[in-house]
């Protein structure tokens, strides 16, 4: 029986061609998919480095301004902590809850340093206002940097 070449199928040469084809195609679909899982972290690292240092700065922003309280502290505990001088040169080797010695589960790669500075603001002088700078880091080397402002203002 004689058959022509169009029904036969494929020749060794066009398979192989088609092989490395298909191989190389899915190869770099998987070195896209590499790239995409390797960064999918980075996120939410940001974001866990965001939320501890807003809540550090609240936390000191909350404070008034001077006390004529001493400051005490218990470890990484600030609830010892009464005006917004007494963060200056704070530094904390993991995450705590403000009236507690105990780590935050979860962030204990984190630690938080916070600085205050006298300086002066649009006409503020700077015996009355603080520059605040909450600076969260991991222990892989990212780190996020937040700045508050706070000044000595009359209240109600």
């Amino acid at each position: 029986m004689w058959s022509s070449r169009a029904t036969r199928g494929f020749t060794l040469v066009e398979m192989i061609i088609a092989i490395l084809v298909l191989g190389f195609g899915l190869a770099g679909v998987l070195v896209a998919f590499q790239q995409t899982t390797k960064g999918s972290a980075d996120p939410l690292i940001h974001r866990q480095l965001l939320s501890v240092a807003e809540g550090y700065l609240e936390e000191v922003l909350s404070r008034p301004f001077a006390s004529n309280l001493a400051r005490s502290v218990n470890g990484c505990a600030r609830d010892g902590f009464h005006d917004v001088d007494d963060y200056a040169g704070f530094t904390n080797q993991s995450v705590c809850p403000i009236d507690s010695t105990t780590p935050v589960s979860g962030l204990e790669l984190y630690t938080v340093s916070i600085a205050v500075e006298a300086m002066a603001l649009n006409g503020v002088a700077a015996d009355q206002a603080r520059r605040i700078t909450v600076t969260a880091q991991r222990s892989d080397g990212q780190s996020l940097t937040l700045v508050g402002w706070r000044t000595h203002y009359a209240g109600p």
